[in-house]
């Protein structure tokens, strides 16, 4: 993943044509960093939204795209994007290290229910009850 350019990952992921094998957890957030920094929070969400769950009709059975999850993951890579110094994600990332080892726990800081398993927000973006984005 990291051996395409932004553009060319970005590109590809859109297209629906980049490798399933390479859409890990950091392509995610790349996948975020790209956008955020493109297009902005706003159609940055719609944007990854839309792509994502285009993805995983190619790619799966149309059914591992979970709204709240995609919203608030973007929120957070807004947040340190904001906090950041880097100029490429591979920085970002060294910078800011926990947003690949400690996902959940970012995510678990703004919600007191485990969102991951909620069945309402993988279909309807939940607002944060702990501590707004």
């Amino acid at each position: 993943m990291m051996d395409l350019s932004d553009t060319e990952f970005e590109q590809q992921f859109a297209a629906c044509t980049l490798d399933p094998s390479l859409f890990t957890h950091e392509a995610h957030l790349r996948l975020a960093w790209i956008h955020v920094h493109k297009y902005g929070l706003s159609k940055a969400i719609d944007h990854i939204s839309l792509q994502i769950q285009a993805y995983d009709v190619a790619f799966g059975d149309g059914t591992k795209y979970h709204r709240t999850l995609t919203i608030a993951s973007v929120h957070v890579m807004d947040h340190f994007i904001r906090k950041s110094s880097s100029h490429t994600f591979t920085e970002f990332i060294e910078e800011f290290p926990r947003l690949r080892t400690h996902f959940r726990e970012i995510i678990a800081q703004h919600y007191a229910k485990d969102i991951f398993k909620d069945v309402q927000a993988k279909h309807a973006f939940v607002e944060p009850d702990l501590r707004p984005f």
